[in-house]
């Protein structure tokens, strides 16, 4: 698995197939996984999973930039989903990546830009939820968090990676200084060192397992992202075992992904909440969804043939 996903994006990386995909994706079938380049697209988009009993976040795609302007408009982009999500009334609230807003040019910047954002989130009675990236991004997340948790409280979420050695020392900080603490959990999606993460899928999912029970058992609120039955009729059983209500949890899948069990788990009244992407910038996380299941390929190349 981990050597197709490797070739994946590899040929993803070829430029003529990236010029070809960029060109014509969308209509091939990257709108399965993306909601729109605009983000009046994406709210539409939101609509109609709202109308399905559906809560989103939304997230307008993009990681590294490289100069404060560059920083400053991925700013403004996430200004203008919280206004937008405030002005058609939709149930969202909004994902982002603090590498967007200029994490790798300063910490101080990165803090400026994300300030303004959770100013206008608690204006609006919403709530931000901070990416966890790559593990050389790790420390500085949970500095910034711990520093924008303390002034923004409920306003503001993490997430937290199962396959890191350190997640659930980590998650036991957080849970003992925050009385609410809203983590989204997360398996893992970067290629890691086996010196801080376990290479074996096997030990990921018995540690995802155990660090969403710990954070459940603490009494904080869980966000279960996963497509895999296994976690979350695990989840359901557990739940009911300990008498934890629905309230304390929700599911979190990505758009396109499983969408028929996104609308059963909301028929048995779990909250379902769906990750919803749009920008110009889709290419690389439109690759990644094909390198974690290059069968998506084949729904991309029956679509080529499309008249």
């Amino acid at each position: 698995m981990a050597l197709s996903r490797k070739i994946v994006l590899s040929v993803a990386g070829n430029k003529l197939v990236s010029g070809f995909i960029k060109k014509y994706g969308m209509k091939m079938g990257a709108a399965r996984f993306v909601a729109g380049e605009k983000l009046q697209e994406a709210i539409e988009q939101v609509k109609l999973l709202n109308k399905d009993g559906l809560v989103v976040t939304l997230d307008h795609l993009g990681e590294f930039v490289f100069d404060e302007q560059e920083a400053l408009a991925s700013t403004q982009a996430c200004l203008d989903v919280l206004d937008a999500i405030q002005a058609s009334g939709v149930t969202s609230n909004l994902s982002l990546k603090m590498t967007s807003l200029g994490l790798d040019l300063s910490k101080e910047l990165c803090l400026k830009h994300m300030r303004l954002i959770l100013d206008k989130a608690r204006q609006y009675g919403n709530f931000v939820r901070i990416d966890m990236e790559d593990y050389a991004h790790l420390d500085v997340t949970l500095d910034i968090f711990n520093e924008l948790k303390d002034e923004y409280g409920d306003h503001v979420g993490l997430v937290l990676q199962a396959y890191l050695y350190r997640v659930s020392d980590d998650m036991k900080t957080l849970d003992e200084k925050y009385e609410n603490n809203n983590l989204r959990l997360v398996k893992g999606a970067y290629m890691e060192s086996p010196d801080v993460a376990f290479p074996n899928k096997l030990d990921v999912d018995k540690n995802y397992l155990a660090i969403i029970e710990q954070h459940l058992l603490a009494g904080k609120f869980a966000a279960v992202a996963t497509h895999d039955d296994m976690v979350i009729n695990h989840v359901k059983a557990f739940v009911k075992k300990h008498n934890i209500p629905n309230s304390q949890f929700e599911f979190q899948m990505l758009y396109g992904v499983r969408p028929e069990t996104q609308r059963q788990l909301v028929k048995e009244g779990y909250t379902m909440r769906v990750y919803v992407p749009y920008g110009n910038d889709w290419y690389g996380y439109f690759s990644r969804r094909i390198a974690e299941r290059p069968a998506n390929a084949f729904f991309i190349i029956k679509n080529m043939f499309r008249k």
